[in-house]
């Protein structure tokens, strides 16, 4: 598949990209739900339990889908590495091979069993401690990306800011557009139920606070990374991961857009007669949609060679 020019791997691109956006989803419902929904929503309450409930349902869901998409990934790898076709590589023992002697295998391996532990905390849910257990392991398993990708082969000091820019930048993209889907689920339950009144905009107030948060997070994390694997403006404009990444950036810019348009003219309606929580809505869903086009940009930077080691 051409791009850009660039040559791309399809399967490995959707495997990639599938597997970040449900690791995102999966470790941003749970943040949303410690930041945003106990605080604002009473989880007695008929729409903290609805909510509750649908938010350990879309980490299930996402949980899942994400150790469905790491698996092919993980057999795509292998293929790549050996030369040999999936099964080839899972029956010539190559698979084996490279969960045991390569980085990005251990880290698999880790994050296989952060995912383990994950699933049994949620099976455990309605306990307090299993609750944070879990968030615990789903950040882990969001961070632990960092050393799967370009920032784990970055030497020497350097290597140590790129890994900890992109465990950040990961956790900001986890927060905002993980979140997204949880606070699409919480207006829908709040529109529901009458004695709910009010607690949307507290939800929306404060899922806006840790949105801003996770976009200056992004913005600085994203100028370092930009930084050691672009290097300069010609590595901008004269490769394809700098044409592939600056589409990233006009996506990232038009999430902002609508979250900015959120923030500042509908939340404050809220509390008003009229459409601000349908467009409110609206936008959240143009927001996912958005992400979910970043998450597969990403999947493709993942899999060219860095700008800064074409351009000098």
């Amino acid at each position: 598949m051409i791009w850009f020019g660039a040559e791309i791997d399809g399967p490995m691109v959707v495997a990639r990209a599938v597997h970040f956006a449900a690791t995102a989803t999966t470790a941003g419902a749970l943040m949303f739900r410690a930041v945003v929904a106990e605080p604002a929503l009473r989880l007695e309450s008929k729409t903290g339990v609805v909510v509750d409930r649908q938010i350990r349902d879309l980490a299930w869901v996402g949980l899942a889908i994400a150790l469905v998409a790491g698996a092919g990934w993980l057999l795509l790898q292998t293929s790549a590495m050996s030369g040999q076709t999936c099964g080839e590589a899972v029956v010539s023992g190559a698979l084996i091979t490279v969960l045991n002697e390569t980085q990005f295998g251990l880290v698999t391996e880790i994050r296989f069993a952060l995912a383990l532990a994950l699933a049994i905390c949620l099976a455990y849910d309605r306990l307090l401690l299993p609750r944070w257990l879990a968030l615990g392991a789903a950040l882990c398993l969001v961070a632990a990306i960092a050393w799967t990708g370009h920032a784990a082969s970055t030497p020497h000091k350097l290597g140590y800011l790129h890994l900890t820019a992109d465990a950040l930048h990961l956790y900001a993209a986890a927060a905002w557009t993980g979140g997204l889907m949880s606070l699409l689920l919480l207006l829908k339950a709040a529109r529901h139920d009458r004695a709910a009144a009010g607690t949307e905009l507290d939800a929306v107030r404060r899922f806006s606070l840790l949105g801003m948060t996770s976009v200056a997070t992004l913005v600085l994390t994203g100028i370092i990374n930009a930084w050691i694997l672009v290097g300069s403006f010609r590595g901008l404009i004269a490769t394809d991961y700098g044409w592939i990444l600056l589409l990233k950036i006009a996506l990232f810019c038009a999430m902002v857009g609508f979250a900015a348009v959120n923030r500042f003219w509908l939340t404050p309606r809220l509390a008003l007669p009229g459409n601000a929580l349908r467009n409110l809505t609206h936008n959240t869903k143009a927001e996912i949609a958005l992400a979910l086009l970043v998450f597969a940009v990403v999947g493709v930077l993942g899999t060219l060679h860095p700008a800064a080691h074409l351009v000098k």
